[in-house]
C-alpha cells in the first residue's frame, strides 16, 4: 500500500562549493518519501526561466511528479547560497522575491492535499504574505485523520512567533533541532531543559510526536508520554544538507506504517546518516533503506488500515 506524502512550499537550487543542488526542504522531504516508497509529491513554485526548467528535469529524474510545480512568470527561481564549516554543517545565504515566495492555494493544489496521508510545511516559505496564506489555507484542507508535520525552519529573520505558532496549531507532528528548540521554548515559555520544553510543547499544540535533532548528539522523539533516544550513527561527514529532511520522511512513512517508536526511530537515524555521508541533499538511497517499509507496505494487516483504526481509537 502506497501512502500519498506531500511537501509544501520551497524547491530551489542549493549553490554549494562543489556545484548546485536541488534543494528546500519540502522538496527533499519529498525526494526522500517518495524514494521510501510513498507516492506524492512537492506543492512548490518555479520561475519561468532555465532554473527552473532545470528543477522540473530534476524532478523527473527524482520520480516526483511535475503537476504540482506552479510556474511563475513574474518571478525567479529560488537560490540559496551555501556555505560550509569545517565540520559539514551549513551556513545559507536564502535570496528574496523568488518564485515560491507567491505559492498559490490553485485548485489542483487543494485537491492534491485533501487526497494526502500525509503533508508536511515549514516556516520558511511562509516569509511572503502570499504563500503563507496559500501553506496555511493547504495544510488547513487535509484530511482530520492526515499527518500534518510541520519541520520549522528558523532561517535568517524569515520567521515570527505568530507564524510559529499558526503553524503548530495547524500540526500535529512537529520537527525542530537543538538550535531551533531555545528560540521556540522562549516564544512559549515552555519550561528549563529540552525534555520540559517539548513535554510542554506537546501539551498545549495537543502534538501527536516531537522530534528533535541533535547533530553530534543524535535525536530525541517524544511521543505520548514516551521518550526515545537515538545516539548518532557514525559516519564520514560529507555534508548535512538535507539530513534532517530525511529523518523527518523516514518518521512520517513509520507513523503512517504503525511502527514501534524505537524502531522507526533508528531507521531515521540511518536514513539521516547516509545523506550525511553523500553530497547534496538528494542523493540515491540505497537499496537496504529503500526496502524499509516494503514489507509492511505488503501487509494488508499494516499500513492505512491500521494507522486510521489506531486513529479511530484516539
Amino acid at each position: 500500500m502506497s501512502f500519498k506524502v506531500i511537501g509544501i512550499g520551497e524547491v530551489l537550487w542549493d549553490l554549494l562549493p562543489a556545484g548546485k543542488q536541488l534543494g528546500g526542504a519540502p522538496a527533499n522531504f519529498a525526494y526522500h518519501a517518495h524514494a521510501l516508497g510513498a507516492s506524492g509529491g512537492a506543492i512548490t513554485r518555479i520561475g519561468n526561466d532555465p532554473l527552473g526548467r532545470e528543477i522540473l528535469v530534476r524532478f523527473k529524474e527524482l520520480g516526483l511528479p511535475d503537476k504540482t510545480v506552479q510556474v511563475d512568470d513574474q518571478s525567479p527561481t529560488g537560490t540559496v547560497t551555501v556555505t560550509l564549516s569545517k565540520e559539514g554543517v551549513p551556513h545559507f545565504t536564502i535570496h528574496e522575491n523568488v518564485a515560491w515566495d507567491r505559492l498559490q492555494a490553485t485548485k489542483h493544489a487543494l485537491e492534491t492535499v485533501q487526497e494526502a496521508d500525509a503533508l508536511c510545511f515549514g516556516s520558511l516559505a511562509q516569509r511572503s504574505p502570499i504563500s503563507r496564506a496559500a501553506i496555511q489555507r493547504l495544510v488547513g484542507a487535509a484530511p482530520e485523520n492526515a499527518l500534518r508535520i510541520f519541520d520549522v525552519n528558523l532561517r535568517q529573520k524569515f520567521y515570527s512567533q505568530e507564524i510559529v505558532e499558526q503553524s503548530l496549531r495547524l500540526a500535529n507532528v512537529f520537527k525542530l533541532n537543538d538550535s531551533e528548540l531555545p528560540i521556540i521554548a522562549h516564544m512559549f515559555a515552555t519550561g528549563r531543559t529540552s525534555k520540559a520544553q517539548i513535554e510542554k510543547l506537546a501539551e498545549k499544540f495537543q502534538l501527536r510526536l516531537i522530534a528533535l535533532t541533535r547533530g553530534s548528539e543524535g535525536s530525541l522523539l517524544f511521543q505520548d508520554g514516551r521518550w526515545s533516544e537515538q545516539r548518532p550513527i557514525p559516519v564520514q561527514i560529507v555534508d548535512t544538507v538535507g539530513a534532517g529532511d530525511s529523518f523527518t520522511a523516514a518518521l512520517t512513512l513509520g507513523l503512517l506504517n504503525g511502527m514501534d517508536l524505537d524502531e522507526m526511530h533508528e531507521l531515521a537515524a540511518k536514513v539521516a546518516a547516509y545523506v550525511c555521508s553523500q553530497a547534496g541533499a538528494t542523493p540515491p538511497l540505497p537499496l537496504r533503506l529503500r526496502n524499509s517499509f516494503s514489507k509492511l507496505n505488503n501487509d494488508e494487516h499494516s499500513g492505512k488500515s491500521r494507522v486510521n483504526a489506531e486513529r479511530a481509537n484516539d
